[in-house]
């Protein structure tokens, strides 16, 4: 670390919508800024007008707001180094463009499309690659090859151009990798001259990235591994422009990888195994698809963050729940790992589990009172928080506490077949009848009272209590399931869990 002050930016492209991967790379540049007293700054990278989704920018900046990770400058937000979207940004690249052809590290290139695609089969055709670049550019439609008048002739009557990058002959370029260490790349073996300035009047990623990272005084670059190939060019860019002695610092972070077999998690592992690979869920706006968020499956934003921490970070020890506040306090690049991390969709259930365990039972009921709404059931009173009381332990999601309690709320329609085969004897109506009458002189309906009554009961009787307990049980839950069976009947009520027992002896003996 240097003296400079931090500032690191989130610069999505607003192509569809934000992969869990880009969420962790917002995830470590928020937590770098915040352990640092930085700044956090969300920039749209929109310099490709022909792959622009409609929304998808709202839904990044709903991501991020969703996972708690909030930038301090950025579109809608402001700042003093906006505007932060690079389309509107647009009429200063031109200028940068022009000031590296002036300086020898550019030239125009008037290739057709069509052109570069003959080429390109004429290569495959001999077994070879076509790269636009050192060994090539002297032989092709460009500035290089054309005299100053032929250029400016060609400019003058609109022939369509791009600007390229003049990649240095036969030079390693290095620099130290805050992840990776030390890395070289050589020019003339690995490096070809990428576009900066495309014929719409838009730059590439690669000119407008470097100008805006240099104006924004961004002083560390933390992105994905699949950028590591781009930074020798944005060293060389930084060389061109003279402004080395301001140039970030580089991290680039892992891969995130499938759960089974090998490469990049992608949306279709999601679609085939069942699990999200968006923080939200995501319509597509042309084909109409529905793809499923973590929001919307129910995890809880501080599950999924803990979870995409640990992908690819290591905190140096045993300790695995982590709150935003605990990762900001120890999260360094230092501890970020080289090779990919493989994603674990149980895990991300099991991070869950433990955020749910970990909120108190009102908080839970005011969450599941959402999902009765939904299903135009009745909350009101304090009958939610007995529930939640009973059954959050059996919980690793708000929605499942409807799957677990949903007799609580509906009396049963079908009784257990299984069971009612099992413990439905040819006496059990009229036991289930006297214990109906037992019930009705209960005064205090409390599951202590009950208990009581039913034990005296059951014990004047004679009668077995397996025998009983599980008509009862099934009476009141149509299955063999819930928690203690008084707790139940005082949840219930006296009057609904009477009227349970008279249905299912109606029912069932029928």
């Amino acid at each position: 670390m240097t003296d400079r002050k931090v500032r690191v930016r989130f610069a999505p492209s607003p192509t569809g919508p934000l992969h869990m991967g880009g969420v962790r790379t917002a995830l470590f540049n928020y937590l770098f800024a915040k352990k640092h007293g930085g700044d956090f700054i969300l920039r749209i990278e929109d310099t490709d007008q022909t792959r622009y989704v409609p929304r998808a920018e709202d839904y990044i900046i709903e991501s991020l707001n969703w996972c708690g990770l909030n930038p301090v400058e950025g579109p809608g937000i402001g700042g003093e180094f906006g505007p932060y979207r690079q389309s509107e940004r647009k009429a200063m690249y031109k200028d940068y463009a022009n000031q590296l052809i002036e300086s020898g590290w550019a030239y125009y290139a008037f290739d057709t499309t069509d052109e570069i695609d003959v080429l390109r089969k004429n290569a495959e055709a001999n077994k070879e690659t076509f790269s636009y670049g050192i060994a090539s550019r002297e032989n092709l439609n460009n500035s290089l090859k054309l005299s100053a008048e032929e250029v400016t002739q060609k400019i003058e009557e609109g022939d369509n151009y791009v600007i390229r990058f003049k990649m240095p002959a036969d030079e390693d370029v290095t620099e130290v990798d805050i992840i990776r260490g030390s890395v070289t790349f050589n020019t003339t073996k690995s490096l070809d001259d990428k576009v900066l300035f495309k014929s719409d009047g838009m730059p590439t990623y690669h000119l407008a990235n470097v100008v805006d990272d240099h104006l924004m005084n961004i002083s560390h670059v933390i992105r994905g591994e699949e950028w590591l190939p781009s930074m020798p060019l944005h060293i060389l860019l930084y060389r061109a422009f003279g402004w080395e002695e301001t140039k970030p610092q580089f991290a680039h972070l892992p891969l995130i990888l499938k759960p089974v077999g090998k490469g990049k998690l992608s949306k279709r592992d999601g679609d085939k195994l069942g699990f999200p690979v968006f923080p939200l869920e995501w319509k597509d706006p042309q084909s109409g698809d529905v793809s499923k968020g973590y929001r919307e499956e129910g995890y809880f934003p501080e599950a999924f963050i803990n979870m995409l921490a640990l992908l690819g970070w290591n905190p140096g020890t045993e300790e695995e729940f982590f709150s935003i506040t605990d990762l900001t306090e120890i999260f360094s690049l230092e501890r970020v790992v080289k090779s990919g991390s493989r994603f674990d969709p149980e895990k991300a259930k099991w991070f869950n589990k433990h955020y749910f365990q970990e909120k108190s039972v009102e908080e839970l009921a005011e969450l599941f009172k959402m999902v009765l709404a939904e299903k135009g059931v009745d909350s009101s009173g304090e009958k939610t928080t007995a529930v939640v009381t009973e059954i959050k332990e059996r919980c690793e999601f708000v929605s499942e506490l409807w799957e677990q309690s949903s007799y609580f709320y509906e009396a049963p329609k079908e009784y257990d077949a299984q069971t009612v085969k099992k413990r439905w004897k040819e006496d059990t109506p009229s036991k289930l009848s006297e214990i109906v009458l037992m019930f009705a002189a209960v005064e205090e309906w409390k599951s202590d009272s009950i208990k009581e009554a039913f034990s005296t009961f059951m014990n004047e009787k004679e009668w077995g209590f397996g025998m009983i307990m599980n008509p009862l049980r099934l009476s009141l839950v149509g299955g063999n399931m819930g928690p203690d069976l008084f707790v139940i009947c005082e949840i219930l009520g006296k009057e609904q869990t009477i009227q349970r027992i008279n249905s299912a002896i109606k029912v069932i003996n029928n």
